[in-house]
C-alpha cells in the first residue's frame, strides 16, 4: 500500500518577500529613463491629491504612472531593460524557505502585484509551478499602458489566490509568505502564514 503524498500549495509575494525592495521603480527606470519616471510620478501624485480617500488611491496611482510611463512602448523595446533588470535582484532568506517547499515536492505560486512584462525573467532560476502577477495589456506588441485584470495586490491578489487555491483543489496544506500589511488578505486563505 502506498502512502499518502500530500498536497501542499504554496504562495510566495516577490517585492519584499523573495526580494528586498520593490522592482517596480528600478524597471521603470531602465525602461524609459529618469526624466520620463519622474513625469509620471508627478501625475500619478496630482491625481493622488484629487481623488477622494475612499478610493484606493495607491493603485490609481499605480494606473496613472503605467500609463504616463508605458503607454505607446512596444515590449521587444523594452527588452534590454528587462535583461539589465535581471542584475537587480538582492534575494531575501525567504528564497530558502522556498527552496525547502521545492525539494518537498510542493506546488509553489508566486503570487505579486510586480508587472508580468519582467517578472517571468527574474523567476527563472526560481522553482515555481504557477505566476500571479499584474499583467499589462498590450496590442500588436504595444503596450496600452493599463493593467489588464486589475492591480494584483492586496484584496484582488487575495482573490486570485483563492481561485488557484479552488482550481487546484483539495489540500493538505496551504502556505503563504509575504509582508505586512500588503499580503494580509492572502494569508487568512492559508493555513501556516509567514510574515517575512
Amino acid at each position: 500500500m502506498m502512502d499518502h503524498q500530500p498536497r501542499v500549495i504554496v504562495f510566495f509575494d516577490f517585492d519584499g518577500t523573495l526580494v528586498k525592495g520593490d522592482s517596480l521603480w528600478p524597471f521603470l527606470i531602465k525602461a524609459v529613463g529618469a526624466r520620463r519616471c519622474l513625469y509620471a510620478m508627478a501625475a500619478a501624485l496630482i491625481v493622488y491629491v484629487l481623488t477622494p480617500q475612499t478610493t484606493d488611491r495607491r493603485t490609481l496611482i499605480k494606473a496613472v504612472l503605467l500609463e504616463k510611463a508605458l503607454k505607446g512602448r512596444s515590449l521587444k523595446s523594452l527588452a534590454p531593460a528587462v535583461d539589465r533588470l535581471r542584475l537587480w535582484p538582492c534575494w531575501l532568506e525567504s528564497r530558502k524557505a522556498l527552496q525547502r517547499h521545492a525539494d518537498a515536492g510542493h506546488h509553489i505560486v508566486i503570487a505579486s502585484g510586480s508587472l508580468d512584462i519582467y517578472l517571468e525573467s527574474l523567476l527563472a532560476d526560481v522553482p515555481h509551478n504557477a505566476l500571479l502577477c499584474t499583467e499589462m495589456e498590450s496590442e500588436n506588441g504595444v503596450l496600452t499602458g493599463r493593467m489588464k485584470n486589475g492591480n494584483c495586490v492586496r484584496e484582488t491578489k487575495a482573490e486570485r489566490v483563492a481561485a488557484t487555491m479552488k482550481a487546484f483543489g483539495p489540500v493538505d496544506e496551504s502556505w503563504a509568505y509575504g509582508n505586512a500589511p500588503h499580503d494580509l488578505p492572502m494569508m487568512k486563505l492559508v493555513t501556516h502564514a509567514v510574515i517575512v
